[in-house]
């Protein structure tokens, strides 16, 4: 994770024994075991978040930076002087795990294992170079339960306040440059504010309610793992049922034989979908509540300037600036929770947005003049 600047480049080995370090190579070396010892310390503050075996995978996170945090102390010998305190990001990383510890500290702390410059570093050793490269992929995995347990209700929400701003902003924008009154223009804002958010909820109550109904058929029938004891055993019709699903025929054959072997009253022919599956969807309530909620605060920000009276110019440009603002800050929160740049995001969402407004109004300039 440490990001000192302009890391000397080369193959990682250990300083000759004996060689007086450089100023400079001090300075690097103080500045690496900061940074090991605020990054365990943010792995720990995750832990005492958390109970079971993510508790126990954090923990052994803060232990390996323990061990490189040893290397940098052995290099440094009596030049390791006071503690320094780690980079801002790290330092920022710890804040928000002691105040937070969810999925987008996880996220943040991927990001952060992805920049290390061990692998770079004359002075680190393959190990710890290859230790960082795992430590981003065990966060990684980390971090990718909590955003299944997010997806299904985060998904509606980002992209109902995303849809909720771009759409009423080029709403907005495609009226107003017909050269509608400015009355008009705020009543079409809000009747585009309540229709939108209401198909926004409704659309999402079907879509997520299809994807679980179709998670559902799958799950094996009740009364067939009840006919499993009369059934045929050199037939083993129950081999078809594992090769519908996929299995080659000898595969499904041995698979059958041993579910019919080993039977209980709580034998059941396939799993039904894990809970996992189910949570990367959300609920269908949920997924319609937080839709309606989230397009319909979108799309109230461009209709602000002019619920507060402005008018022409002043309030178009108010809106344009509100939705920057807005789109900025969701594209920002899908990078950091993706594990991606947050400023690639948010410059990517801004971009759309605007590109779909300017849209807009460019064709009400075209209504409104051939109206004209």
């Amino acid at each position: 994770m440490p990001t000192p600047p302009e890391p000397p480049t080369g193959v990682p080995s250990a300083p000759s024994p004996g060689r007086t370090p450089t100023p400079q190579e001090v300075r690097r070396w103080r500045r690496f075991l900061a940074d090991e010892r605020a990054e365990a310390a943010v792995y720990r503050d995750l832990a005492s978040r958390r109970t079971g075996e993510e508790r126990d995978i954090l923990l052994a996170l803060a232990d390996a930076e323990g061990r490189h945090e040893q290397h940098w102390l052995d290099l440094l010998g009596d030049d390791a002087g006071r503690p320094l305190r780690g980079d801002w990001r790290t330092r920022t990383l710890g804040w928000l795990a002691r105040r937070f510890g969810g999925v987008f500290v996880l996220a943040l702390a991927q990001r952060a294992e992805a920049r290390s410059t061990y692998d770079t570093d004359a002075d680190a050793t393959p190990t710890m170079a290859a230790d960082e490269r795992i430590h981003e992929e065990v966060v990684r995995g980390l971090a990718t339960r909590g955003r299944n347990r997010l997806s299904g209700t985060f998904r509606a929400a980002v992209f109902g306040a995303n849809d909720g701003l771009v759409s009423n902003l080029a709403l907005i924008l495609g009226i107003g440059a017909s050269g509608a009154s400015n009355s008009t223009v705020l009543l079409s804002g809000l009747a585009g504010l309540l229709a939108g958010a209401l198909s926004m909820g409704a659309g999402e109550y079907v879509s997520v309610r299809s994807q679980r109904e179709l998670l559902d058929a799958s799950t094996p029938s009740p009364q067939a793992s009840a006919a499993l004891p009369d059934l045929d055993v050199d037939a083993n019709e129950l081999a078809l049922v594992y090769r519908a699903r996929g299995m080659a025929p000898a595969e499904a054959e041995e698979h059958a034989a041993d579910v019919l072997a080993t039977y209980t009253q709580h034998t059941v022919i396939a799993p039904p979908p894990s809970a996992d599956e189910h949570e990367t969807h959300g609920t269908a309530v949920g997924a319609a509540v937080s839709s309606f909620l989230f397009f319909a605060s979108g799309a109230l920000v461009p209709v602000l300037p002019y619920l507060f009276g402005l008018t022409g110019f002043v309030a178009v440009a108010v809106a344009a600036a509100l939705v920057g603002v807005a789109l900025l800050a969701t594209g920002a929160t899908v990078g950091l929770l993706s594990g991606t740049s947050p400023l690639t995001r948010a410059l990517r969402q801004i971009a759309i947005g605007f590109g779909a407004a300017a849209a807009t109004y460019v064709l009400g300039l075209v209504f409104g003049a051939t109206v004209g």
